[in-house]
């Protein structure tokens, strides 16, 4: 049975993750005591970088287990699994670098710690893949698989029928389904009914599956009590496929309060407080380095302006950022000066009349945006997230946007999924939230480095900005 095997692969995969762990470390070693240019290697004896393996490999496989890297593979795409590794391996870098600094450890080469952590997740991902396509060729000629009986014949039970016949790398095997109001012998992909609800206690003596799944429609949910006693009553793993596609479409999820289970109908990974900390940390990271690295580009924008038109340097407009509160959002100033009613009461349309020369180049490269760079380090904005608009806009889209101001559970940021993906300026609102919306719904740290590659190739110059 699955669920028999399924604590051997976590203990194999334990082991498969450590052996990698010591052998990047070893190679990472090796390359750099061959390195001309390293030979602080040399400083400390080979029996000292030895023994810090003792402490690292327990210290990452921990890492691996809080970023859900045990979970099974099973139903986790390579994606999420590759930006949980990416995470991992940050985290133990940083914390390493902020050991060595403690105890003032000068000797240690930081080089081999970054040469360590570029090999491990290369080498880890690489091995992780290996084991899933070893995974997915048994379950596609029938070994490892999981069996599951369905109880209840509804949208949800066609659904999840759906992505089971699409996805047989999976391995699940659907058995039959059961319900009161669709005749036995019915079949959907080949998938029959084999009778009534009433039949399932007779079904998990004499079968046995491993997984049942409660797949009743939204008018039977009266019969879900006796459904999971029945279940529970067998040892039957179970598990609850609800029918509300069509009223709550997002990803939910359940979470415990002194043992009341409360559905929560919108998955924010960044909620986490843990996922918060990451990002944060991200984001003064790498705005302290931008600022240094674009300082001579603002300081000459900057000089421009000040020679080519009156008015103070930096622009202050008042946005809506985090759980609704406003901020006042940082910008070198392109337009000519204005009234605070003509600036409140438009867009900026195409050849508009009131933008400067040199404001028409800083908006087409973006330069206008770095001092939220400043914003980033005061806590107002993050580097990546939904873009912050005016409060009379907001006032106006959430009437006329479904799911709007589901946008401001995040900070809002300098570049975004929407941004990267074309929706900039003179677009459609309704495409940007959308946008919005899976980035929420999808944060990882992966994808926020994803936005920021892209932004550099496709952010920084576009034609909607003016």
């Amino acid at each position: 049975m699955i669920k028999d095997n399924q604590k051997y692969f976590t203990r194999l995969q334990v082991i498969l993750d450590a052996g990698v762990i010591i052998l990047s470390y070893l190679v990472a070693w090796y390359i750099m005591l061959a390195s001309v240019s390293s030979r602080d290697v040399g400083v400390l004896p080979p029996e000292v970088y030895m023994l810090v393996l003792v402490v690292i490999v327990p210290f990452f496989l921990l890492l691996y287990y809080a970023c859900n890297l045990y979970t099974p593979m099973r139903m986790q795409g390579r994606r999420l699994e590759g930006g949980n590794i990416l995470k991992a391996n940050i985290i133990g870098g940083l914390s390493a670098m902020a050991v060595l600094y403690l105890l003032h450890q000068m000797d240690a080469s930081r080089m081999l710690l970054i040469v360590f952590l570029f090999l491990n997740v290369t080498l880890t991902f690489t091995e992780r893949n290996i084991v899933r396509i070893v995974l997915m060729n048994a379950r596609r000629i029938g070994l490892n698989q999981k069996h599951i009986i369905l109880v209840g014949y509804s949208r949800a039970a066609e659904e999840y029928i759906d992505r089971i016949v699409q996805n047989p790398q999976w391995g699940y095997r659907v058995l039959g389904i059961l319900d009161d109001n669709v005749a036995p012998g019915t079949l959907y992909q080949n998938v029959e009914v084999l009778g009534f609800i009433e039949s399932l206690s007779y079904i998990l003596e004499g079968n046995r599956p491993d997984e049942i799944a409660i797949t009743l429609g939204l008018e039977e949910y009266d019969k879900l009590e006796r459904i999971v006693a029945m279940c529970e009553k067998s040892g039957v793993h179970t598990k609850f496929i609800p029918d509300y596609g069509n009223i709550i479409p997002t990803k939910p999820y359940t979470e415990d309060i002194l043992g009341l289970p409360v559905i929560n109908i919108r998955h924010v990974p960044l909620s986490n407080t843990f996922n918060m900390m990451v990002k944060r940390v991200m984001d003064l990271v790498g705005a302290s380095a931008a600022i240094v690295l674009f300082s001579p580009v603002m300081l000459l924008a900057a000089i421009l302006i000040k020679l080519t038109s009156r008015g103070p340097l930096i622009f202050r407009q008042e946005r809506v950022g985090l759980h609704n509160k406003p901020f006042q959002m940082y910008k070198f100033r392109s337009m000519e000066v204005q009234t605070r009613k003509n600036e409140r009461d438009g867009w900026t349309v195409k050849n508009d009349p009131r933008v400067t020369t040199v404001g028409k180049f800083i908006r087409m490269t973006s330069i206008d945006e770095l001092p939220q760079l400043f914003n980033v380090l005061k806590g107002d904005m993050s580097l990546v997230g939904p873009r912050p608009e005016r409060p009379q806009f907001v006032e106006k889209f959430r009437e006329e946007i479904p799911r709007y101001m589901v946008k401001h559970q995040v900070r809002p940021g300098m570049t975004g999924w929407a941004q990267v993906n074309g929706y900039r300026g003179n677009t459609s609102i309704r495409k940007r939230i959308e946008c919005d919306l899976y980035y929420i719904e999808n944060w990882t740290v992966g994808l926020d480095i994803k936005i920021l590659i892209l932004t550099v190739f496709k952010g920084f110059i576009n034609k909607n900005a003016y």
